[in-house]
This record gives structure tokens, C-alpha cells and sequence, in this order.
């Protein structure tokens, strides 16, 4: 069962997460699936961007805690968008959860419908946001980024864009993403890769400097008897115990 949709029109392609039964969870075979994908596009002169974007009504619920994918394997995807030679768009219709944005920080430019949510949910489970930090915090307000990373609260596309975390908010999402394909479709591929080197090049200091610090950070909590707690909670749908 395929795991990644795939579209293709005017040098443009679609790469969708359909994985609707878990909420488009960031399972191994996603991670491993998404990340096949984005090596084709990159070899592909036919294609001038990439979009990522879902089905269901989640672009993705964040790690999947059945089958969550391995922190290395999580770097290695969120690298890749960011050192894809081709720009990538986030078209998001849905809510938004941990790690999925992190997907949604690695990628360049990211739109959002107003009915969407976002939510940081790894402080509720007993871990941290550790591994979307990498494209997260160069990228985003920190002071700002704070309340949400903290309290898991959810925040609405309005506060998204404030934060920096996306680019846009509109009622129809395709509207306002149509003028910025049109303009990756009338720029030079070469111009375009290397304008997007000069955008990213903070980003890719930080996963050179933080990588594996936050790597390892990952892997710990998510095997402490907190963790275990908070996951257990919320597959049984109760409160953690800590809750007070």
C-alpha cells in the first residue's frame, strides 16, 4: 500500500500523505516512502517545486507512537527538504500536529486554509520537541515559538503566520498558492536552486552544529518512564498522570 500520492502538472509535482487511517502519522514506511519520493523529484529536470501536501483532514498527526520512524531516519527527511534543489511548498487544509511541523518548517514556503490547527503535543506526552527544532527555530520567532513548545495549547493559522511557521492564510488554499506556482514556474531552475541555498543556509548550520544533540535528546525521552506514561494516556485517551 502506497503511503505518498503523486501528481505531476506544468513542472510541478504533488506529493501527498495518505496515510488517513493514522491521521497521516510520521510512521518508518512514511518517513522512508516520503523520503523516496523527494529523491526522485530531485533528479528529475522535469520538475521546477515541489508540494506537499495530504489527504484527510490531518496533514499529520506527528510521529506515529505504533510505529515511530528512527530519529536519524526523521533528520535525514527533514535535511532533505531543506537541501532539495527545487523549492518545496506546504499546502496545508488541516490540522497539524509535532512532527508534522517539522515538516512543515523544513519546507520553503508553507500555506495554510483558515480552518487549519496547529499544535506542539510533545510536552503533554512526557518528550520535546527535539528533532523540529533544527528547521524550526531558525526560522520562527523563539520568544513567540515559546508559549506553544510549553504548554502544547493550539494556535490558529493567523498565530501560525505571526510566528513564521507559514507563509499564508487563505479561505481556498489553491487561490493563494496559484500566483506563487506561476512565479517557480517562470524562474530558472538555476536560479532558483541557488536562491534557495542562500535562504537556507542558517538552517543547514543548525542541523550541522545541533543534529546529533537533538538526535540523542530525542531517543532518551522517548524511552523514559514519562514518555511511557504520556503515550499510554493518550492512546487510552486519559490524562497523564502528572496532570493536575
Amino acid at each position: 500500500m502506497t503511503l505518498i500520492g503523486q501528481t505531476h502538472a506544468r513542472a510541478v509535482t504533488s506529493l501527498s500523505l495518505d496515510a488517513t487511517a493514522t491521521r497521516n502519522a510520521l510512521s518508518a514506511a512514511l518517513v522512508a516512502e516520503l523520503a523516496e519520493a523527494l529523491t526522485d523529484c530531485a533528479k528529475d529536470p522535469g520538475v521546477r517545486a515541489v508540494v506537499l501536501t495530504h489527504t484527510g483532514t490531518t496533514f499529520s498527526a506527528g510521529a506515529d507512537l505504533h510505529d515511530p520512524p528512527d530519529p536519524d531516519a526523521f533528520v535525514r527527511l527533514l535535511r532533505q527538504i531543506v537541501e532539495l534543489p527545487k523549492p518545496v511548498v506546504a499546502r496545508v487544509t488541516g490540522h497539524v500536529r509535532a512532527g508534522g511541523l517539522g515538516l512543515l518548517a523544513a519546507c520553503d514556503l508553507a500555506a495554510a486554509s483558515t480552518g487549519s490547527t496547529f499544535a506542539f503535543t510533545e510536552v503533554r506526552i512526557g518528550v520535546a520537541p527535539a528533532v523540529i527544532s533544527l528547521p524550526l527555530l531558525p526560522r520562527t520567532d523563539p520568544r513567540a515559538l515559546a508559549r506553544y513548545y510549553l504548554t502544547g495549547e493550539r494556535f490558529d493559522p493567523p498565530e501560525a503566520e505571526r510566528l513564521g511557521l507559514i507563509t499564508t492564510t487563505a479561505d481556498d488554499v489553491d487561490t493563494a498558492l496559484a500566483p506563487v506556482l506561476d512565479g517557480l514556474r517562470r524562474s530558472s531552475p538555476q536560479a532558483l536552486t541557488e536562491t534557495k541555498r542562500l535562504l537556507t543556509a542558517r538552517v543547514l548550520e543548525t542541523f550541522d552544529r545541533d543534529a546529533a544533540t537533538l538526535t540523542a535528546l530525542s531517543a532518551r525521552l522517548f524511552s523514559s518512564d514519562q514518555a511511557r506514561e504520556g503515550m499510554t494516556a493518550f492512546l487510552e485517551r486519559r490524562d497523564a498522570a502528572w496532570v493536575v
